[in-house]
């Protein structure tokens, strides 16, 4: 018994002795120090603050007071890189008191400078200079020379800010003339920016425009956003001041748009709920470690009137740096008040366009969700009726009906995607297409609006322009689309000609004419140089009576900019117009032919499968249920979220389809109170609104997947065969 019980003592105590060195490797600065940063690499700005954090209540549990200093360093680091700069502040004064006790190292120097930086974000100069004449001085003893220009850059925008632009240009100068390397790029950058508003203040617009170009070039090689914003918004200032509002404007756009991207990277750097948290955290431990403290400070009362004298020294010093932070607000107000004022009209002109542009969104959103609504309705009735075997007289008018909510579907798309156009960033297709074929098409799905004002509508097709090409046949259809609907539109008892005629061919290029003319009501001589403006239709009695968003003739010449054409219009009031332009097209040896879409499914699979549709709109509802049931689906439907939720609770079903504009609670809280209780049933969202926007957002809710109404039948089909 005796030799047992030695043995289990033995190996229970290798087994505590391996433990404890297991917890001191897991337990340590460097562990934690690891940790941080893989997560700030990670973006993950939460966790590296806790890692740190316990850093530092390592180091102060074990007595290490040069890890305490360099992980308290490391905190205000990372408060300062997520703009945190009053706690900041607060952990680099900790980490210069804990460095006092120590040799001097170059941690110790950074922590002055970076404290140097805190205050320059937060304008106090006169501290900053402080800190940074403590950090040179540092840096001198250590001999590190690597770092003097980041420190002399500081010094010259504290001179400019005092008004001594002749010693600060001098600082800027001795940056800029170095040679370029990774390590100094920054701040040449930011050097070449400074100086370049000096050259503003002396009225110096073109040296000045020199400076920022030069400073934007060097910038697009370190990727610092806030100083390329600051950039842009000074080359806005300087065009703005050289009357040339275009690039004034264009700039301070540039400069508008990068300042969101900013504030949204800095949110995903640390959300304020992550950061509250934290802070809540760090403060519950700091009054633990306070507690702590005023045990130890009862147990060595002899320490408290020491305590006490520094409290008031400290007390007396904040004061002072009050006093002269309130003198130094003073002086800049005053130089404020002066800029104010010379940014006055650019501010307002600023103000104007968020407006415009806030209405123009508002239009778009509320445009697109009222049209696609109906718009599916349309498409799922035109496809139910060509699905029930039509009789041969109604073929025609029912794929022109298909063609044309085809064609409004990729309008609206287009209207949407207007931004896009102004941005260049629209993508031209290159397929195969037959010229003749598709503008007899438009031709066809036009027929009941030619009738509608007693019209004759004529295509002029020259023979010689080959019969298949390759282009963008969407965007010519859009193009063909908005300048015959306008012709037929302001036409009565008339005639509108479509003409396309091939001006030459070399190379397997082919150069066509096009134009649309027609004689109706014409467009006056003063008005000719706007009607291509965006809700512009020439004057208030022509929208009355004729309608429209005034957006055609908009889209019309972006489309055929985009072509590589250039749209002209010649028009006489009660004569007609004439809209003409060239494309170069290339010619495609192999014939064009109409694929069709091979189905990724087997009906079969769908058969007998129970779906909840949960729509509110009567038509949708109907047109639902119909596509499902063609494909012996069994579907129930419900029109609000809150009865689907409880629906869906006492019901199984293969897939509930979940429409997201519903009466009461709408789809996305129905969809995230059914993921409570239901986690597998697939969940399609049905949304009116742009894709392209609001997929991620659908997603993150528990949907699987999203379909923008109105919605192609095999595209429906498809999705629900993929989920089911």
């Amino acid at each position: 018994m005796r030799p047992f019980l030695l043995f289990f003592i033995l190996v229970n105590s290798l087994l505590y002795s391996q433990k404890k060195k297991l917890v001191e490797k897991i337990d340590s600065v460097s562990y934690y120090s690891n940790l941080r940063d893989s997560n700030i690499k990670a973006n993950k700005y939460k966790a590296a603050l806790l890692y740190t954090q316990k850093a530092i209540n390592y180091s102060k549990e074990n007595k290490e007071i040069e890890a305490e200093a360099n992980q308290t360093f490391s905190l205000g680091k990372i408060y300062f890189d997520v703009k945190k700069y009053d706690d900041a502040i607060k952990s680099l004064n900790r980490s210069i008191l804990l460095f006092k006790t120590l040799e001097p190292t170059t941690i110790y120097a950074s922590t002055y400078y970076y404290l140097g930086m805190c205050y320059m974000k937060k304008e106090s100069l006169s501290n900053a200079k402080i800190c940074f004449d403590e950090a040179q001085s540092l840096y001198n003893t250590l001999e590190t020379k690597d770092t003097a220009d980041f420190i002399n850059l500081q010094r010259g925008i504290i001179y400019k800010s005092k008004g001594n632009n002749e010693l600060a240009s001098e600082i800027f100068n001795t940056i800029i003339v170095k040679p370029d390397s990774q390590a100094i790029l920054d701040i040449k950058a930011e050097a070449l920016y400074q100086i370049g508003t000096i050259e503003i203040t002396q009225n110096r617009n073109n040296l000045a425009l020199t400076y920022f170009n030069k400073a934007l070039d060097l910038n697009s090689k370190n990727n610092n956003l806030d100083q390329k914003s600051d950039i842009l918004f000074a080359l806005s200032t300087v065009y703005d001041k050289m009357l040339d509002k275009n690039n004034a404007y264009s700039y301070l756009k540039q400069h508008t748009n990068l300042k969101e991207r900013i504030s949204i990277l800095d949110n995903e750097k640390l959300g304020i709920d992550d950061y509250e948290e934290f802070k809540a955290s760090k403060h519950l431990k700091e009054v633990a470690q306070l507690n702590k403290e005023k045990r130890q400070q009862e147990r060595a009362s002899k320490f408290s009137k020491l305590i006490s004298i520094l409290a008031i020294a400290l007390i007396s010093i904040l004061s002072l740096l009050s006093l002269a932070l309130y003198k130094n607000n003073i002086i800049r107000t005053h130089s404020n008040l002066m800029l104010e004022e010379k940014n006055k009209e650019l501010i307002i002109a600023k103000e104007k366009a968020e407006k415009a542009s806030n209405a123009r969104s508002e239009f778009l959103s509320t445009v697109s969700h009222e049209l696609r609504t109906p718009l599916n309705a349309i498409n799922g009735i035109a496809h139910l009726l060509l699905e029930d075997k039509p009789k041969k007289s109604q073929m025609d008018y029912l794929e022109s009906l298909k063609f044309s909510g085809n064609y409004l579907t990729a309008f609206i798309n287009d209207i949407l995607e207007i931004q896009k156009i102004d941005a260049e960033k629209v993508e031209i297709e290159n397929i195969n297409f037959n010229l003749k074929q598709l503008l007899e098409n438009i031709q066809n799905s036009l027929k009941e609006l030619v009738s509608t004002n007693n019209n004759k509508f004529t295509l002029e097709i020259d023979p010689n322009i080959p019969e298949n090409l390759i282009g963008d046949p969407t965007k010519l259809s859009q193009i063909f689309l908005n300048l015959i609907n306008n012709a037929l539109k302001f036409t009565s008892n008339g005639e509108v000609k479509v003409i396309a005629k091939l001006i030459s061919s070399a190379d397997e290029n082919a150069e066509i004419y096009f134009e649309v003319k027609d004689n109706g009501i014409g467009i006056p001589e003063d008005k000719i140089n706007t009607v291509f403006d965006s809700f512009s239709q020439g004057s208030v009695g022509i929208n009355r009576r004729y309608g429209g968003t005034g957006l055609g003739l908009t889209i019309v010449k972006k489309l055929v900019t985009i072509l590589g054409g250039e749209i002209k219009l010649e028009s006489m009031v009660g004569k007609g117009s004439s809209f003409t332009f060239e494309l170069v097209l290339k010619a495609d040896e192999k014939p064009f032919k109409v694929e069709e879409k091979v189905k990724d499914y087997d009906d079969s699979t769908l058969k007998n499968k129970k779906i909840l549709i949960v729509e509110d709109n009567k038509i949708n509802q109907m047109v639902s249920k119909k596509m499902l049931k063609n494909k012996e689906i069994i579907c129930e439907i419900i029109d609000n979220g809150e009865e689907a939720i409880e629906f869906v609770k006492s019901h199984k079903f293969d897939m509930i389809l979940m429409d997201i504009h519903l009466p009461g609670i709408n789809g996305t809280l129905a969809t995230k109170e059914i993921r409570k209780f239901d986690k597998t049933t697939p969940i399609i969202a049905l949304t009116a609104i742009s894709l392209n926007e609001n997929r991620e957002m659908l997603l993150s809710y528990g949907m699987n997947d999203v379909l923008t109404k109105p919605f192609v039948p095999e595209e429906f089909y498809s999705t629900i065969a993929k989920y089911i």
